[in-house]
């Protein structure tokens, strides 16, 4: 299976009656595995604050989770497995495995713990793969 098909298929999928607006799969080292279209153009920096904060957690909490020039308020996650962010009505969860991030980013009516479950579900069977 393509990486692009994990993203069309297992992150930009229908849960009930909802999806996310924007997913993508990004190596650990900046490198983009898959996108969906909606996914924001992003800095290098941006990718590599991330693992840091997978590194050492809390390195975001004080100025936030910068994606694409969108800032995230991080709220709770599970230190250095999960970031979870919160903006507006909407947020950011990014699940780690050990090559890449798995982002999606979600809009009202979509809920915080349906993006939470997308994402870390994906995280977590490509974890299991050895990925």
């Amino acid at each position: 299976m393509s990486w692009q098909t994990y993203v069309d298929e297992h992150l930009m999928c229908d849960v009930e009656g909802v999806h996310l607006a924007a997913a993508a799969i990004i190596g650990l080292d900046g490198n983009v595995w898959a996108q969906s279209a909606t996914f924001p153009q992003f800095k290098g920096e941006d990718i590599s604050n991330m693992v840091k904060d997978f590194d050492e957690p809390g390195f975001l909490a004080p100025n936030g989770l910068y994606l694409g020039g969108a800032k995230y308020m991080v709220i709770q996650g599970e230190p250095g497995a999960v970031i979870r962010g919160k903006k507006g009505s909407g947020g950011i969860t990014v699940k780690k495995t050990g090559q890449a991030l798995i982002i999606g980013i979600y809009e009202e009516p979509m809920t915080p713990g349906q993006c939470n479950m997308v994402v870390e579900k994906l995280g977590d069977y490509l974890i299991d793969q050895g990925l």
